[in-house]
Formats: C-alpha cells, structure tokens, sequence
C-alpha cells in the first residue's frame, strides 16, 4: 500500500504593489532562480541563483534581522 505525501511547490510568486496598491508586476521565486514580470507583460525576466546572489552582495544594503 502507498503512502500518500504532499507534493512540495515549484515555485512561489509574490505580487508587488505601489504606495496605493495598484500592481506593479510580480517576483517568481524558484529553486533554481529569481524571476520577474511587470505588469501586463506575458514574458519572465529571470536569473539563476548565483546571479542574483552576486547582485545582491554588489548592490543590495545591508540588512538586521
């Protein structure tokens, strides 16, 4: 007999809003990337990890916890 198990997400995508929360476009979040797409557009700008990792570190502030 098998034992069922719940399948683990591919992805999870986040909506981002302006200061009166009108949509902006939307972030894609994979195992293997970062992915983004402005509002209305049909098509994803992505990176794999190791880019955004690099980015991050070059331009991103410093963050606590």
């Amino acid at each position: 007999m098998s034992v069922n198990k719940f399948a683990p997400r591919k992805f999870e995508d986040f909506v981002i809003v302006d200061d009166v929360d009108a949509r902006v476009g939307w972030i894609r979040v994979k195992p293997s990337g970062v992915l983004w797409a402005p509002k209305g557009a049909r098509k994803w700008f992505g990176v794999d990890l190791a880019t955004f990792a690099e980015f991050m570190e070059k331009k991103g502030k410093l963050q606590r916890k």
